[in-house]
């Protein structure tokens, strides 16, 4: 598959969606309702999300100490995790349209953002390795 997300895009898209998952129970209506997870899990991702951009090393990034092949896996990974969520923790009774569309984002740019293993294939050189150095 091919990536079509551009680096620019991907970093702003990291400030916004951790907003949003940090205010989601607010915005979307579910605040009120005593259930942990549904209150707890988008807030726990949304900081994760935010300060792993500010910690990337992307155009937005201010540390820019952590990799993006890695921040790419763990939005993948997040991502999924909050799409099942609802129906893992039981509470897709009380709202799951949140959940399943902020993780599907999170797949998508993580998965189709250019420079990201899930889409671009790993580039391997192979220059005889140590069989070269022992050669006479």
């Amino acid at each position: 598959m091919k990536s079509f997300i551009s680096p620019t895009l991907y970093a702003a898209f990291n400030y916004v969606i951790a907003i949003v998952l940090l205010t989601s129970p607010w915005l979307f209506g579910f605040e009120g309702h005593k259930i942990g997870a549904a209150l707890l899990l988008p807030m726990i991702l949304g900081w994760f999300q935010l300060i792993m951009a500010i910690f990337s090393n992307h155009q937005f990034g201010f540390i820019k100490q952590f990799p993006l092949q890695m921040h790419f896996f763990l939005d993948v990974l997040g991502g999924s995790f909050l799409f099942c969520s609802p129906w893992i923790y039981d509470y897709a009774h009380i709202t799951f349209w949140p959940q399943v569309i902020m993780g599907g984002l999170l797949v998508i740019f993580g998965a189709f953002t250019k420079g990201s293993r899930f889409s671009t294939p790993a580039v391997h050189h192979h220059d005889g390795g140590l069989a070269t150095l022992y050669q006479d």
